[in-house]
């Protein structure tokens, strides 16, 4: 293995292109955790989440998912704070289409203006001339879909975003939306335990479109003593979360984990995922087990 390796672990989860162009390490990291409670305000320890996004480029990282909501826009002004001027190699996505009024409310909003402020606002919070995945968060059932992605599209037009992309949706929304503007990620809820848009991955397979799963490292009853899970992760050495994503990578080539923390050590344990090879046997017991 090389000192590369070794130094940026990351590395060894393989490549993904988002969007043809834009070569990325499949394990990433999820910046959503980098705030107060509720997804709400600062984080407890603001230097602490600098020391984190610093040791996330260390580790080899180079996608990292935040979203405007997060905050609202703490997570971008601390990725901004912590890591620019960017490197060259570093891919930020970022999510606009909720609103916020406090910790833990959420609020689908899509209209073109709201979505095009935001956008604007997002430029502006983390230091950049252009967004190279701007995602929509949610689809507002109120607003035509077309309205929508339409206003993402004058905006890439314009040359604020690169590529756009889609979070928790179904197959026949990426369809639809598909006709109406180039789709290069679709961002779901999926990991070993629940993988009830399993569809949805295997549609993005097909695609080859980035599929983001959000709460990769839910594992549930899956780990509990002496289960499969749990059986495996002592043959590697390793932890259940560490395996949970390892086998999301082994799932699919167009598989991107983002497991969030705002801790170092846990940044770090669960990096060294991305060199945990199951076999196929191991692959389907887990698969099983789910």
């Amino acid at each position: 293995m090389s000192t590369n390796l070794h130094a940026r672990p990351a590395a060894a989860s393989g490549t993904f292109a988002v969007g043809g162009d834009l070569p990325v390490h499949r394990l990433g990291y999820g910046a959503m955790r980098l705030t107060g409670p509720g997804v709400w305000g600062d984080p407890e320890d603001p230097d602490e989440a600098v020391r984190v996004l610093r040791r996330v480029v260390e580790l080899g990282i180079n996608f990292i998912d935040t979203a405007d909501s997060y905050g609202p826009f703490v997570s971008e002004e601390l990725i901004r704070k912590a890591l620019h001027p960017y490197p060259d190699d570093l891919v930020i996505a970022t999510k606009g289409g909720f609103s916020r009024s406090g910790p833990g409310d959420w609020r689908a909003l899509g209209r073109p203006e709201y979505l095009r402020q935001q956008s604007e606002l997002s430029l502006r919070h983390l230091g950049l001339d252009r967004i190279d995945l701007y995602q929509l968060h949610r689809i507002d059932p109120k607003v035509p879909l077309a309205d929508q992605l339409g206003e993402l599209t004058l905006l890439q037009q314009e040359g604020k975003i690169r590529h756009i992309g889609l979070s928790q949706v179904s197959v026949e929304q990426l369809k639809q939306a598909r006709e109406l503007a180039t789709i290069v990620s679709v961002q779901n809820l999926y990991n070993l335990a629940n993988r009830t848009d399993e569809d949805v991955l295997e549609y993005a397979e097909r695609e080859n479109l980035a599929f983001i799963p959000w709460y990769p490292i839910a594992t549930g009853e899956l780990a509990r003593p002496g289960g499969p899970l749990d059986a495996i992760a002592k043959d590697h050495g390793a932890t259940p979360a560490q395996l949970a994503l390892a086998w999301l990578l082994r799932r699919s080539p167009v598989m991107l984990p983002i497991p969030g923390t705002a801790s170092i050590a846990h940044l770090e344990e669960n990096t060294e995922a991305a060199r945990i090879t199951l076999t196929d046997t191991e692959f389907e017991a887990l698969s099983a087990a789910a």
